[in-house]
């Protein structure tokens, strides 16, 4: 049954981020200053302050692209989807030589804001730029998934693992669509080749935990996915995960906190929903079960264990 796993188009996002200097950048140009205080505020992390001088710089150069890259995947990475794809499709207005980097961070922007036919729209046009890169078929794979085209998704996965044969991020989502398909034994194997490669790979240990769960191994899938969490703490979903496996654990008040701490994160995570639907009914309280669950069903009508703790509900 799937679980909700957060895809690793977020993860290494800040990793790719090109640092461009400005082709006149000297110390007398006020708009290179301000890009390169940006990119030191980035090396410090702070994203919020990179931001702000980035925006000073566009002030004197709406049209600086490498200003709008940045800030644009900086906006991605705190969640501010909109605001990403419009310096994103600034730059491809304009035309660029970076339109390959833009059109990649877009693809990934626009999926995780719901605009799937978009994104595959990217990916294509990505494809006829690049049709060398595995981050062209990276994207695409992603957007299958997201249109339920799990054939489609393996097959551009396994393109870009030939272009790029040790890459842990394309064998994770490889993985991942043979979990949809309940190929385990073979998800299980990826896997472990991807932690030989990788083994700080967070999304390694939240699939199997996602595997572990399916197995009704509730204690494994626990430990799974904290191992994910000791890696990348400020994930919503591995925090969602533990949280569902804390409920069939029988630990209530811990599952829900967890749940709880990962809607604060991200609010429209619509397994969260449904994982505080299914808290709310082990409590016995029906009518905030019937809320959460619904809800999460208007998101996607065939949730897994949404529909099933729907109806477990309206009979309580």
């Amino acid at each position: 049954m799937a679980i909700s796993i957060r895809k690793v188009s977020l993860i290494f996002i800040l990793s790719i981020l090109i640092i461009y200097l400005p082709s006149c950048a000297s110390e007398e140009d006020k708009k290179g200053r301000f890009f390169l205080k940006g990119n030191e505020k980035l090396k410090e992390n702070d994203l919020k302050g990179a931001s702000e001088y980035y925006t000073e710089a566009l002030k004197i150069d709406p049209d600086f692209a490498d200003a709008l890259l940045n800030r644009g995947i900086i906006h991605e990475r705190l969640n501010n989807l909109d605001a990403a794809i419009a310096d994103y499709s600034k730059i491809l207005e304009k035309g660029s030589l970076i339109d390959t980097t833009v059109y990649f961070q877009r693809g990934l922007a626009y999926l995780d804001n719901g605009e799937f036919y978009k994104a595959l729209n990217d990916a294509q046009q990505l494809e006829k730029i690049n049709s060398e890169s595995w981050k062209t078929y990276f994207l695409m794979g992603l957007v299958y998934e997201k249109l339920k085209n799990n054939n489609a998704a393996l097959k551009a996965f396994e393109k870009g693992l030939d272009l790029n044969p040790n890459n842990p991020d394309l064998v994770v989502n490889m993985a991942t669509i043979l979990f949809y398909q309940k190929s385990y034994d073979q998800a299980i194997s990826l896997l472990e080749k991807a932690e030989q490669v990788n083994d700080k790979e967070p999304n390694i240990y939240n699939l199997r935990s996602m595997i572990a769960f399916d197995l009704q191994e509730y204690q494994k899938a626990y430990d799974w996915v904290s191992k994910a969490i000791q890696l990348n703490s400020r994930e919503s979903y591995y925090y969602n995960n533990r949280g569902l496996y804390a409920l069939f654990l029988g630990d209530m008040e811990k599952g829900i906190e967890d749940i709880n701490f990962s809607i604060k994160q991200n609010p429209k995570n619509a397994y969260a929903w449904r994982n505080k639907g299914i808290y709310y009914y082990m409590k016995g309280d029906k009518t905030s079960a019937l809320k959460y669950l619904s809800d999460a069903l208007s998101f996607d009508p065939e949730m897994d264990l949404a529909q099933a703790y729907f109806k477990k509900s309206q009979d309580l």
